[in-house]
């Protein structure tokens, strides 16, 4: 079974959106890849699953080392650019900057870095994985930073949303009871 881009099955997900930037021999260039993961708290490790077609894939293999961006609620235009067409054909940072987006190199990588995410993080490969028509390519943050003015930007149905209503945890009585009857269900 095949789960297609826009079908009412994918689209029951939700999901921030990676900025994933790259340099390569296509340039500097930034993807917009709504699968981004946070696999592993330590060492910190980060997912990115990535069509083999896309320059982004071809410039983490030949460089072993890309940023991943959390884009805030304010960069749906720029996730719009990274999104579009491929970097193999035109230089999406320059038409970003041309909307008004500012970008800066990384410390530690060489790839330019999306000011005004809610988080950017440099990563060198830690593996890959084939999987299906993706690959995923773990990376291990180097360095990250936190822009704690930015709330990160939703995917859901389509659709970009800003995440505004938090719901509540169960009250403290419900998870005491949570816990007694797993107490009383051990195996």
């Amino acid at each position: 079974m095949n789960i297609p881009w826009g079908s009412d099955i994918a689209n029951r997900f939700i999901t921030n959106i990676g900025l994933v930037t790259t340099n390569g021999i296509h340039g500097h260039n930034i993807m917009a890849c709504e699968w981004t993961f946070h696999l592993s708290y330590g060492p910190a490790l980060i997912g990115v699953s990535v069509n083999q077609r896309h320059a982004t894939h071809i410039h983490i293999r030949e460089t072993k080392e890309f940023g991943v961006c959390i884009a805030s609620i304010n960069q749906s235009m720029l996730s719009s650019i990274a999104g579009r067409g491929s970097g193999k054909m035109f230089d999406k940072i320059k038409v970003a900057e041309k909307l008004g987006f500012k970008f800066s190199p990384a410390k530690s990588i060489n790839v330019m870095m999306p000011e005004g995410s809610a988080v950017n993080l440099e990563c060198k490969l830690f593996s890959e994985i084939a999987l299906g028509d993706h690959t995923l390519f773990v990376g291990e943050v180097i360095e990250g930073s936190v822009n704690p003015q930015e709330k990160p930007l939703a995917y859901h149905s389509g659709r970009y949303w800003d995440m505004v209503a938090a719901q509540e945890k169960p009250s403290a009585e419900v998870r005491e009871k949570i816990k007694m009857l797993i107490e009383q269900h051990v195996k």
